[in-house]
């Protein structure tokens, strides 16, 4: 057919007869078989000693195909290898002419299978293919996809669009994977999203394969980059600053100092790294990356962008509010006040670069955010007044009450605290947080008190999914609470239900955790729940699946109506034994 033809149309191009040739041969002989000897001791393999053994492989009836293949592949592994030392030896330039010499005469047969291999390990070995090679290959569906890795960036590096569909389909598998671990079924306060250590999240399917495809090459990565700044503008989507921090430090895993040495961001990220892998910013960390902050200098202010993005990480600000709680906690022992602690105010700075990150790159204008002085001075202050009032009440419980009566828990909260967590950004980060803390220590009382806060928060973050995931997991350790009717009261009709309807991602979460929890909900509790979160009509796929599940369970829960019927009993009744009375 015509794609054969073409196919070894090269041949002809290289003097080496093809199909055609025989063709033409024998339409134009008068002796066929003698032709036919002719043509194959012209073009057989030229070897005095060939001469008696191929008679004797015909005796063996072994097909002369069979024979030039095995002779064929043989010479094709040699020359494979051949390529591969002449791409490590001698002069660079020496090497690479050799190379593009063969290139120039092995080009023409690369539409061959069995000669395809060859061609493209030799462009493989090429710092720089011809740009005529590199358009052809373009060109040609196939032959792009036969290309090493080597080959295709040279190709990309001055074709962003089709970069951008190489990567494109990969940073969608990233985000559905990010939204797949926090949407999981597993709930958990042992394991949850923020488990995986940073090296361990590098390994991922995603990271590896951006890592290889950029190499060691400046502006794929700067490209990769570029795409990441415009899709977390586009969505606003923090998983993409995760991306970001990731992809440098995996460079950096290999050492790959073509890169981590023009990315301004390197020390600092790689610093950062280090507290994420802890879970904490330990003083020596906190006065290095103070020094990355403070050797911003003029004229540069665009690193703020980048070192914005890299804080605005979810594992970021997690570390950073996570470090924050602590110090308050250790602020309350040594009766110091958040001002006087320049830790505290440095976890502040940074916390307030990320959670700025999106404004600063929508708005290019590069400078730090201006802390609010009443977030240090008032609001802090009261998170400390909570922790001591968790003090007094457990102190309180101890002491040997007299005519007083137990001293109830403080029911109320300051309408500060409340606005604070509506109108700051920074405030509402940390005043989730405190709550995620209080809740892993078990502390119902300090728990249902600031409850009612979260209903209205700064842009909703207490309805976001980063939050909910982490909020589900702690309220396992809550468990036995929601026997209770007040408790589910306050959790459920309190604060759930009253964004379910509106927000799609928070039906998912309460029904996440009832598929955990069902069997410790008050009974009555349960079946108006099981009204309240039936799927509408608008309800997405994940909503209705996860409501079967849960029905499927409750269904399996109830007791069958032939148990319920009282079967009589055979046994003799046990003797009843009279308990004392003195208890």
């Amino acid at each position: 057919g015509p794609a054969q033809a073409e196919m070894y149309a090269g041949l002809q191009e290289l003097g080496v007869a093809n199909g055609e040739d025989l063709k033409e041969t024998l339409t134009n002989c008068t002796e066929p078989l003698k032709a036919i000897e002719q043509f194959q001791t012209e073009n057989g393999v030229l070897l005095p000693s060939l001469q008696y053994a191929l008679p004797f492989l015909d005796l063996h009836g072994t097909p002369r195909l069979e024979f030039h293949q095995s002779v064929f592949d043989e010479l094709r592994e040699k020359l494979l290898e051949r390529v591969s030392a002449i791409a490590l030896e001698g002069k660079v330039e020496e090497r690479y002419k050799k190379l593009e010499d063969l290139l120039e005469k092995s080009f023409s047969l690369v539409k061959m299978p069995s000669i395809q291999p060859v061609v493209m390990c030799v462009m493989k070995h090429l710092p720089k293919v011809p740009e005529k090679k590199l358009k052809l290959v373009m060109a040609d569906k196939d032959l792009y996809k036969a290309c090493a890795v080597e080959v295709k960036r040279q190709i990309w590096q001055d074709n962003q669009a089709l970069f951008g569909d190489e990567v494109s389909p990969l940073l969608k598998q990233y985000i559905l994977e990010k939204e797949n671990i926090l949407f999981s079924n597993d709930i958990s306060f042992l394991q949850n999203f923020f488990s995986p250590s940073p090296k361990t999240r590098r390994q991922g399917e995603v990271v590896q394969k951006l890592t290889q495809m950029i190499g060691k090459n400046v502006k794929l990565y700067d490209m990769v980059l570029q795409f990441l700044r415009t899709l977390f503008l586009r969505t606003r989507n923090v998983h993409y600053c995760t991306l970001r921090a990731e992809l440098l430090m995996s460079l950096h895993d290999l050492e790959i100092s073509e890169i981590c040495t023009v990315d301004p961001c390197h020390k600092f990220t790689w610093c950062l790294d280090a507290c994420i892998r802890e879970k904490f910013v330990d003083n020596k960390r906190a006065r290095e990356l103070q020094g990355f902050l403070d050797g911003v200098k003029k004229g540069q202010e665009q690193v703020l962008g980048d070192l914005s993005m890299i804080l605005c990480d979810p594992f970021a600000i997690n570390t950073l509010a996570l470090s924050t709680i602590r110090h308050l906690q250790d602020l309350v022992g040594q009766d110091t006040l958040p001002r006087e602690s320049p830790d505290l105010l440095l976890l502040l700075r940074m916390l307030s670069l990320g959670q700025g990150a999106w404004d600063m790159i929508d708005s290019q204008v590069f400078k730090e955010p201006k802390m609010e002085a009443e977030l240090i001075t008032r609001f802090l202050p009261l998170l400390m007044s909570f922790v001591v009032d968790d003090h007094t009440f457990t102190v309180d419980q101890k002491l040997p009450s007299e005519e007083k009566g137990p001293i109830p828990y403080p029911s109320t909260i300051p309408e500060a605290f409340t606005k604070f967590l509506q109108e700051n950004r920074i405030a509402c980060e940390i005043g989730l947080y405190y709550i995620l803390h209080i809740t892993k220590q078990r502390n119902k009382n300090a728990f249902l008190r600031l409850l009612p806060a979260l209903v209205e928060t700064f842009s909703d973050l207490a309805f976001s999914d980063i939050f909910l995931h982490l909020l589900t997991g702690n309220l396992t350790l809550l468990g036995e609470e929601f026997a209770l009717e007040e408790f589910c009261t306050s959790l459920f009709d309190g604060f759930f239900l009253t964004a379910c309807s509106r927000k799609e991602n928070v039906h998912r979460h309460v029904l996440r955790l009832l598929l955990h929890l069902h069997h410790k909900v008050a009974p009555a509790k349960l079946e108006s729940l099981q009204k309240a979160l039936e799927p509408t009509k608008q309800s997405g796929e994940a909503v209705k699946e996860l409501y079967n599940q849960l029905t499927e369970k409750l269904e399996l829960r109830k007791p069958s109506p032939a148990e319920v019927t009282e079967t009589p009993s055979m046994e003799l009744p046990l003797p009843t034994v009279p308990t004392p009375a003195s208890r």
